[in-house]
């Protein structure tokens, strides 16, 4: 329990980022219609299941998506992407803080909003006690239940939420933003409708499709042609290893393709050394802009933090560790000091240089959770785990869930840059060393991105 009280703490935390908002409960949002406790210990009420489509190299079209289901009440959205981001923000903070230090040498990339709404996604399948762990992990308890009973939330709610979260981003000049989904099972699967449609609520576009698994080295070919062609090239040999007695394979694939608000100055761009360590350095491009930005210089914890926009609704946050300080002294801080950072930044005039750079990355949701802690994997994924309610197949399994991540960033579009103040002499500063940075969407709060760039070549 002390680990849930953490994150509903950290939560808290988030809720009091702005003043004027009032904290609202996240359960009372998202519960189910008349909810009630329900008795763990109770047999599950049946449910529809579909057969899954074979996979044909010849048909790439996307599911059929019921569109009566997409949602359409707008009069509270501002109020339940709010109080989601309030959970979505710790939680993902915590994973990215779990990956980054499995990968301290390595550039780091996460999408809290893609790590969470995978996890929604499985807690549609699940029996009520691991629902009820998914519940407690993703802090959507209602605070009053007894230990063997569960009130539990709407997935499906929270899941299109996400998208509303993600289609308010989603307006710049030449934003994209889109989420993909892909399921994979043996020939003859029967999934559930409830999780068929949360990878529809979840997902710009979902695949889910049955093959044979008694090849592997030819099942493992189909799938991965297959994702290639209908990701546009984008994802390639994703999966390996695949297994005979494969039940599931999951893959989410969030691609953030963003637009600088503001046009750096092709005059002033140039190649320059970029210091990984303290005895490599590597020669990258730097775009430079001079005008003002709101930034904060962080003497306790020894960084610059740096607010660049993007599109109307998104903005990134920069944070630069001081020479002499490592990444690795400030990232433990990162869940309770990134309100006071946002809230603290004054306008000032800089000349702002930062290395172009694109990322990708493929994590292992199994492993990234062990990471976190020994406890959590078995009981959301492993021997704990049971996934009654996701197909008709006796002893259903989670055998990959992968989730897979892009970022890149470009000038088209953007504004041509504002007249540099007259008269005033501009801070001088240079992202020339591993730095952090998040993408918020401004409304919600709600945190896209988390990442660090140790080396901006790779």
């Amino acid at each position: 329990m002390k680990r849930y009280t953490l994150i509903l703490l950290c939560s808290c935390i988030f809720a009091g980022s702005r003043a004027n908002r009032v904290y609202v409960h996240p359960f009372s949002l998202f519960a189910l219609e008349n909810v009630s406790c329900e008795t763990l210990s109770t047999q599950p009420k049946p449910f529809e299941t579909i057969t899954v489509a074979p996979l044909d190299l010849n048909i790439l079209t996307l599911d059929t998506r019921d569109m009566s289901r997409v949602d359409t009440q707008r009069q509270n959205i501002r109020e339940r992407t709010t109080v989601l981001a309030q959970q979505l923000n710790p939680l993902g903070l915590r994973m990215y803080m779990a990956l980054s230090a499995r990968q301290q040498s390595s550039n780091t990339l996460l999408s809290p909003v893609n790590a969470f709404g995978s996890l929604v996604t499985f807690y549609l399948g699940a029996s009520k006690k691991t629902a009820s762990a998914y519940q407690n992990f993703l802090g959507l308890i209602s605070g009053t239940d007894r230990e063997d009973c569960v009130s539990f939330v709407d997935g499906h709610k929270v899941l299109r939420t996400l998208q509303s979260i993600k289609s308010l981003v989603d307006d710049g000049p030449k934003d994209e933003i889109s989420t993909q989904v892909w399921a994979f099972t043996p020939t003859h699967t029967q999934l559930s409708t409830n999780f068929v449609h949360g990878t529809q609520d979840f997902s710009d576009s979902s695949f889910i499709r049955s093959l044979d698994f008694s090849n592997t080295q030819e099942a493992e070919q189909q799938i991965n042609s297959f994702i290639e062609k209908t990701s546009g090239g984008k994802i390639k040999s994703i999966f390996t290893e695949v297994n005979t007695s494969s039940n599931l394979l999951f893959l989410s694939f969030f691609n953030f393709q963003g637009n600088w608000k503001t046009v750096f100055q092709p005059e002033k761009n140039s190649q320059q050394e970029f210091y990984v360590d303290e005895t490599t350095t590597v020669m990258v491009p730097l775009m430079t802009h001079t005008g003002p930005y709101h930034y904060l210089n962080d003497k306790v914890r020894r960084c610059t933090v740096v607010k660049l926009s993007l599109s109307k609704r998104s903005y990134m946050l920069l944070v630069l560790p001081h020479e002499g300080t490592s990444l690795r002294e400030i990232e433990p801080k990162l869940l309770t000091v990134i309100s006071f950072w946002k809230e603290n930044l004054q306008e000032g005039l800089l000349e702002l240089s930062l290395p172009k750079f694109s990322m990708s990355a493929v994590s292992n949701l199994r492993e990234l959770l062990t990471t976190m802690s020994s406890e959590i994997e078995p009981r959301l994924f492993g021997a704990e785990a049971e996934f009654n309610q996701l197909s008709s197949t006796k002893h259903f399994t989670v055998d990959k869930a992968i989730i897979k991540v892009t970022f890149a960033m470009s000038e088209e579009g953007a504004e041509v840059q504002a007249k540099t103040q007259e008269g005033g002499i501009p801070l001088k500063l240079s992202i020339n060393r591993p730095f952090f940075f998040s993408v918020i969407e401004i409304e919600s709060d709600a945190i896209l991105m988390l990442g660090k760039v140790t080396n901006p070549a790779l």
